[in-house]
């Protein structure tokens, strides 16, 4: 009985490491978004109003944005504080996932996953970039000026935040499409030539998903499935070279056996 228990406890000591591991570096997550925090809270106006520049340099003169709720004006910047302290964090949240999933990676994984973890910030980061700088300023610009005649735009800068932070993830996510079609093929789950026999289909569900992740206007569904239809080929153009022949992918499964 005694020797069935400790076998059970040695079959379970493994888990509990694991568990211990990913509890310690969700807290240093957490800790390294609450440091960001705090260092940038004090500035929460401040980045509030930069967030609503694209916006507030549309607006008719002497219109302004609103808060309808009491709370609102101090709630919406920290809110905003709060998401852009995670958005800073990527790279150490990306970092702290590699280094608990790698030591149960093969030799040649490890080498391809590195590169597109630090990718894949970076491209996420590249169409919060896009969106900020080319499609705000055309899609507010096109709302601003066919208001009617005697509307006067006053927007909530609640609402105006989740716009913006909903532009800021859709196009986040979209630019992964490289880091997306790259998976695919390493994994065998396609490869580029089905994939290119596949592009008008592609092309559509660029539409679609434009049309499902952005503001229900063409403008916003226009910017965001070229981009994607544009990486989508960046993708392929890389994918052929991260596509394995068999007796390349035997000997490297012989060399990690082997070591």
């Amino acid at each position: 009985m005694s020797e069935s228990m400790s076998d059970q406890e040695q079959h379970s000591l493994p888990l509990i490491t694991h568990l211990l591991e990913l509890r310690d570096r969700i807290l240093k997550i957490v800790v390294i978004v609450l440091v960001l925090f705090l260092g940038l809270v004090y500035f929460s106006n401040d980045i509030y109003q930069y967030i609503a520049v694209p916006l507030t340099s549309q607006l008719p003169e002497g219109s302004s944005m609103i808060a309808t709720g009491v709370a609102t004006p101090f709630f919406t910047p920290i809110k905003l504080t709060i998401v852009l302290s995670i958005l800073i964090a990527i790279p150490a949240i990306l970092y702290q996932v590699w280094a608990f999933v790698a030591p149960g990676l093969y030799q040649h994984e490890r080498k391809l996953v590195m590169p597109l973890v630090a990718s894949s910030a970076f491209l996420f980061y590249l169409g919060m970039v896009f969106s900020y700088y080319v499609v705000f300023p055309l899609v507010f610009s096109f709302f601003t000026s066919t208001a009617p005649e005697g509307v006067t735009i006053a927007t909530d800068i609640s609402s105006y935040l989740d716009f913006v932070l909903k532009l800021f993830f859709a196009f986040g996510l979209a630019f992964e499409i490289p880091v997306a079609t790259l998976l695919l093929c390493w994994t065998g789950a396609t490869t580029p030539d089905s994939l290119r026999a596949k592009r008008p289909y592609i092309v559509v569900a660029a539409f679609i998903f434009g049309m499902l992740l952005t503001p229900p206007d063409v403008i916003s569904q226009t910017l965001l499935a070229v981009p994607m239809l544009i990486l989508f080929e960046v993708g392929l153009l890389f994918a052929r070279f991260y596509v394995k022949k068999p007796e390349q992918e035997e000997q490297e499964n012989n060399i990690d056996k082997a070591s």
